[in-house]
C-alpha cells in the first residue's frame, strides 16, 4: 500500500490537491489496515483522510528549501530506471 505514497515536496508544478488526497488516503489505509472501511468506520476513516490531507497541505506550505524544484518527468525516469535494475 505505502509504495504509492510519493514525495510531494519541492516539485514544479507543486503537488495538486488530488496528489495530496491520494497520499492521505494511502496513509490512512496503511495505518488502519482497511482498504475499504466498513459502514461503521466510514465516517471516522473519511475524517482521518481529510485531516491527514489538511496536515500535508500545511506541511507543504510551511517547508522551505534553497534547492531548485525537481522535475516530475526526470524523477519518474529515475524511478523507472531503478525499478528496471531492481526487477530485471
Amino acid at each position: 500500500m505505502c509504495r504509492n505514497i510519493r514525495t510531494l515536496y519541492n516539485f514544479e508544478p507543486p503537488a495538486s490537491d488530488v496528489e495530496i488526497e491520494a497520499a492521505a488516503l494511502q496513509f490512512v489505509r496503511k495505518i488502519s489496515g482497511f482498504t475499504k472501511p466498513s459502514q461503521a468506520n466510514t465516517v471516522a476513516f473519511e475524517a482521518a483522510v481529510e485531516q491527514v490531507a489538511d496536515a500535508a497541505r500545511q506541511l507543504l506550505r510551511d517547508l522551505v528549501t534553497t534547492a531548485p524544484p525537481k522535475d516530475r518527468q526526470v524523477e519518474a525516469a529515475k524511478a523507472r530506471e531503478r525499478s528496471q535494475r531492481r526487477f530485471a
